[in-house]
């Protein structure tokens, strides 16, 4: 299969190289990479230069915008920046960061993943992050979730949910619209890759109500979103992040923000999140 990747970056000339230098040695080699460079004030320019000069597949590209790292619409908008740029045809389409080291096999272990069975939308493995000089899980999320930081994307399936909503939790929406449309999301906890940049540690202030944003974009309604904003809070061990998205979510619906879905993607999301609430206190 044809693998096509985007790597949107920002400031990333501590760790992009290794990022590129894992791509390169892939057992399995894609078809293109494609670098935006959203705006650095480093040296990720140069590094990324060299090496598209090196590696005729590997494209660099120049993205003007606000010189401020926030999770969610900015890095999509850079990923759907480099995705007009594809020239290429592809069956897998991958949105990677700049800052992780991918093992030999994982290019090759992805496309059997979507060749062995035709219902898989989505696959991916896990982030590591260091810690007292041994690589562990860097357990920010569910299992059974693909972290927005190695996506890798059947191209019917990307097609299918329209792409990548320009807002925080596309992440998790774009997983959800994929089972709305019947397909599976396939996470393989032996594909480790090092995450060299903790999560969130560049992101700004005006960030912390983007969450609760998202969960009112994405039609959870209150009930879901006290739910998923208390588990949120306690995974990263801060109330204070409990009531940033509660009043994220409280403002969002104020100011009568749009919704990233239709009704009927919405009663499907809100009925599928009951049903792994269900699940989860179930088996516990």
């Amino acid at each position: 299969m044809k693998i096509a990747i985007i790597i949107p970056t920002y400031n990333e000339e501590n760790f992009i190289a290794q990022t590129l230098e894992s791509l390169v040695t892939q057992q399995k080699q894609p078809q293109q990479i494609i670098v935006v460079d959203d705006n650095s004030t480093d040296a990720t320019a140069q590094i990324i230069k060299r090496f598209s000069s090196d590696y005729k597949y590997i494209k660099y590209l120049k993205k003007d915008s606000e010189q401020i790292h926030l999770p969610g619409g900015k890095v999509v908008q850079a990923f759907n920046f480099g995705l007009q740029e594809l020239s290429t045809p592809y069956d897998i389409l991958c949105k990677f960061d700049g800052d992780l080291v991918f093992p030999p096999e994982y290019l090759a272990r992805l496309s059997a993943i979507f060749q062995e069975d035709s219902k898989v939308g989505m696959a991916g493995g896990f982030c590591h992050i260091l810690k007292d000089g041994e690589w562990i899980l860097e357990n920010l999320t569910n299992k059974d979730h693909i972290r927005g930081a190695l996506k890798a994307y059947r191209r019917s399936c990307f097609e299918q949910i329209n792409g990548l909503k320009p807002a925080m939790g596309w992440d998790t929406l774009d997983e959800l619209l994929a089972q709305y449309h019947g397909w599976s999301i396939k996470t393989v906890e032996s594909l480790a890759v090092k995450h060299l940049k903790p999560t969130g540690t560049t992101y700004a202030a005006k960030a912390r109500l983007k969450q609760g944003e998202a969960f009112y974009g994405m039609r959870y309604g209150l009930p879901l979103t006290l739910i998923a904003s208390g588990k949120l809070a306690l995974r990263k061990k801060d109330i204070a992040y409990f009531k940033n998205c509660l009043s994220g979510y409280f403002s969002a619906k104020r100011n009568k923000k749009p919704f990233l879905v239709n009704e009927k993607e919405g009663q499907f999301i809100r009925q599928l999140r009951w049903k792994m609430i269900q699940k989860k206190l179930f088996l516990a």
